[in-house]
């Protein structure tokens, strides 16, 4: 107990959280240990987790065969630059990343987290057009409630009102925003409901480089699971715009939403995707932006004869190789299943949400259980009391989510579905 006090007043004492205030932080729960999809703190007690570590430990943690990819890589090459230099865990899993995602994505470019391969899709999308004559097309066209990231490119594209992003608006670019995407999954879905991004389309096609948007699941900024048509009409759109298409799949890709890619419910192809979260199952920062050949080439074409961005950690052989034993284990299927289970685990467990007065909606799909509240919910009263409850889930605004782990059993989902609603009844 004298060493947990102790790690928690060198924390306040030293450390920044995300998203907390130095003057007034909210209270942290110190960690001990990982193991399946549970957290030990240093003081004993166990944690159901329910965020899969904002969404990317999708095997839970400890996995032998994980743990394995990382202890083998170590015993050959912990880094190297990758200017200049290549290696075999960066090929094998640009080659594994090729044959998962749509075709024809063939070019792999490899970064340290999502918010820089949204980064390096943008800058892709505005070198592809100087390489094509065409500098003056250098906006993008996004959606409404969308969120990208938290680095100054992607921040312009996330919700310019709504988001967590609008007291850095003098320093972003403008760019264009549509009506969100509806209507919801599972809806029936006609051209009237993305009208307005057609007409946005069409008026300013002759300065749009692309348009980037999250497929089927719109993440933090507003945990919307819209209808596959609508990507698909989008994707028709930018084909007869001559638009780029970019896949932000950082958030849905690996099978969060019940398949592999958010696109893949859809059946489309972005021209550029960006992948990450769950890219090493949550062991270490690693990301990827793919694009077709023709935008590769089209790149190559520019002025600079060279795509223009190389980061240090760029490729490292560590995140290479537990992304590529990550992969093989989603290779064996075994993750539909237990997606489909946690869908329907979440949506049973959920559903006594839906009588609640404070509560505005109850959605699940695949691995992704929400309770919308009316109001936003008070971040000093409902993570105590999920933590008693004996769950660790981090709600944001008016969302009360989880993305459990894929191995979570059915006893420990219902515990944590269960711990969800009481919090929420109890708070609201």
């Amino acid at each position: 107990m004298d060493a947990s006090r102790d790690l928690l007043a060198d924390d306040r004492a030293f450390v920044w959280h995300p998203y907390s205030s130095v003057r007034d932080p909210l209270p942290v729960y110190p960690v001990a240990s990982a193991a399946g999809n549970r957290l030990t703190l240093t003081d004993g007690r166990e944690l159901i987790d329910g965020m899969s570590s904002w969404w990317a430990a999708i095997h839970g943690y400890a996995h032998p065969v994980l743990d394995e990819a990382v202890r083998d890589q170590l015993g050959r090459m912990a880094h190297v630059m990758f200017g200049g230099l290549t290696h075999e865990p960066a090929v094998t899993l640009a080659r594994s990343l090729v044959e998962l995602t749509p075709a024809p994505l063939t070019k792999v470019f490899f970064s340290d987290s999502g918010s820089v391969a949204v980064e390096v899709a943008i800058k892709m999308a505005l070198q592809y057009w100087q390489g094509r004559g065409r500098p003056a097309r250098n906006r993008l066209l996004t959606v409404r409630r969308g969120y990208h990231g938290d680095t100054s490119g992607a921040m312009a594209v996330c919700d310019p009102e709504t988001g967590m992003h609008h007291l850095f608006a003098g320093l972003l670019p403008r760019q264009i925003f549509a009506p969100r995407p509806t209507p919801g999954f599972g809806a029936t879905f006609t051209d009237a409901d993305i009208a307005g991004l057609a007409d946005l389309l069409e008026r300013h096609r002759d300065e749009l480089a692309a348009v980037i948007c999250e497929p089927v699941v719109q993440g933090t900024g507003a945990m919307n699971f819209y209808a596959p048509a609508w990507l698909s009409r989008l994707r028709e759109l930018c084909d007869a715009h001559d638009v780029l298409l970019i896949a932000d799949e950082i958030a849905t890709g690996f099978g969060r939403s019940g398949e592999l890619f958010g696109c893949d419910h859809a059946g489309v192809s972005p021209d550029i995707m960006c992948v990450g979260k769950a890219m090493t199952g949550g062991y270490l920062s690693m990301a990827a932006t793919l694009c077709t050949a023709a935008v590769a080439d089209g790149i190559c074409a520019s002025e600079a004869g060279a795509f223009m961005h190389g980061p240090t950690f760029m490729a490292n052989p560590l995140a290479a190789a537990v992304a590529e034993a990550n992969i093989g284990l989603l290779r064996s299927g075994a993750w539909r299943d237990d997606v489909a289970r946690l869908a329907r685990g979440l949506a049973a467990g959920l559903a006594p949400a839906r009588d609640r007065p404070g509560v505005a909606d109850v959605r699940v799909l695949g691995a992704i259980g929400v309770i919308e509240t009316h109001e936003p919910v008070d971040m000093r009263v409902i993570q105590p009391l999920l933590v008693e409850l004996g769950v660790w889930v981090r709600p944001f605004g008016r969302l009360v989510y989880a993305m459990p782990p894929y191995l979570t059993g059915d006893d420990d989902l219902a515990v944590l579905t269960a711990a969800m609603v009481e919090a929420v009844a109890r708070t609201t």
